[in-house]
């Protein structure tokens, strides 16, 4: 791993039962305040590669190494909000609580995109509800963000917003990204690197 690096994926070979490989092989870092984006068609194994740098897809050949002490959060394609909480106890959530300063974190970080603390998950819509998934990811300051199709669905404005809040964070604090996005807006305003799938 080298010094820079954050996240190194080395992977042999990805399958699904009776199926020939869908990924591998293939190697990815991914340095301190860097964008990789996965390209490629429906299908190719974009957001399986991500579930597998997130830990969450043991079922494959190779190695997943994070930088010591490296945090990691993900965006999935659908926000994964719990319906009986409020927006900002979604996020006050991913900081391991609903104390006093854990749900400060949590306002501020909504009110930044342009969200409603109090808001419940079932009168968002899809793109308000994909903002707050993207609060609660960079609520916990990440070293390293996934993003799974994180903006689309969204307007061109609340694309943008986000789009800054992500920058903000790879310009503060060097945080990597590692996403799957279809839309160019989002890979040439996040200056990334694209990789092929």
């Amino acid at each position: 791993m080298s010094p820079a690096a954050l996240l190194d994926l080395h992977l042999r070979s990805k399958s699904w039962p009776g199926q020939p490989p869908l990924l591998g092989p293939l190697d990815l870092s991914v340095n301190k305040g860097e964008v990789v984006a996965l390209c490629g068609p429906s299908g190719c194994g974009k957001s399986t590669l991500l579930t597998i740098a997130a830990g969450l897809d043991p079922a494959f050949e190779g190695e997943v190494r994070l930088a010591e002490g490296a945090k990691l959060s993900m965006v999935f394609q659908t926000p994964r909000l719990l319906p009986w909480r409020t927006a900002a106890e979604n996020v006050a959530l991913a900081l391991g609580g609903l104390g006093r300063a854990d749900m400060q974190a949590a306002i501020e970080a909504l009110v930044a995109l342009g969200l409603e603390p109090d808001s419940r998950p079932a009168r968002l819509s899809l793109g308000m509800a994909r903002r707050v998934a993207l609060a609660r990811a960079l609520v916990v300051r990440p070293d390293i963000l996934l993003l799974d199709e994180a903006f689309v669905s969204l307007d061109q404005a609340s694309a943008s917003l986000c789009r800054d809040r992500v920058k903000a964070e790879i310009e503060g604090r060097g945080m990597a990204v590692l996403m799957v996005s279809h839309d160019g807006a989002d890979l040439d305003d996040l200056e990334a690197r694209r990789l092929v799938l």
